[in-house]
């Protein structure tokens, strides 16, 4: 069950039988269904969030009721509300389920276990945060610097299954964009294909 996990992990570092039985301890199993919801705004986030299998968003909703994506996340990805989850207050991200999902949950107090009981697995969050540092930045700089067809092409390039899976109104709202806007691009793109 954890296999996906594990093969994740050992892409940036190297695990041990003893390690992956330590590891394996410390998660739990849960399967969502599409619409549902992992963590909503006001809540505290108690769990790091491993996809298994499946497809989750993470998101804020304006006072319209408007959701701005900051992060879809499949097959290998970690999703959370990192701030509630590390400091214990009031999430101020919804993250929920876009297709039918597994998920390895890994709690608070296991966080913390892990990382004494397995310490390549402290190396590994390590290296994890820091791509996410990255990530970010790219992000920012994205929002700020390219215009709506470099966005878009831009992420293609990143994620080029995407549009297969997120329906196209929830990637426009990821890359900040109308729906009819984003319309409006991949009809550029494929008039010149």
């Amino acid at each position: 069950m954890l296999e996906v996990l594990f093969s994740h992990i050992e892409k940036k570092v190297t695990l041990s039988r003893g390690d992956k039985e330590a590891i394996a301890s410390f998660f739990t199993f849960k399967k969502i269904r599409k619409k549902q919801y992992i963590l909503e705004e006001g809540a505290i986030c108690t769990h790091l969030s491993f996809v298994k299998k499946g497809l989750i968003k993470s998101y804020r909703l304006d006072e319209k009721g408007n959701e701005h994506i900051s992060l879809f996340g499949w097959e290998g990805w970690w999703v959370s509300d990192f701030k509630s989850f590390i400091n214990q207050q009031p999430a101020i991200l919804y993250i929920d389920a876009i297709e039918d999902t597994e998920l390895l949950l890994l709690s608070r107090a296991d966080y913390e276990q892990l990382m004494e009981e397995v310490p390549v697995m402290e190396r590994y969050f390590r290296m994890l945060y820091q791509n996410s540092l990255v990530t970010k930045d790219e992000r920012l700089i994205s929002s700020n610097s390219y215009t709506a067809e470099e966005k878009f092409q831009r992420m293609l390039q990143a994620n080029p299954e995407i549009m297969q899976r997120v329906p196209q109104h929830l990637v426009a709202s990821y890359l900040g964009l109308a729906p009819e806007t984003l319309s409006r691009i991949r009809k550029k793109i494929a008039s010149t294909d």
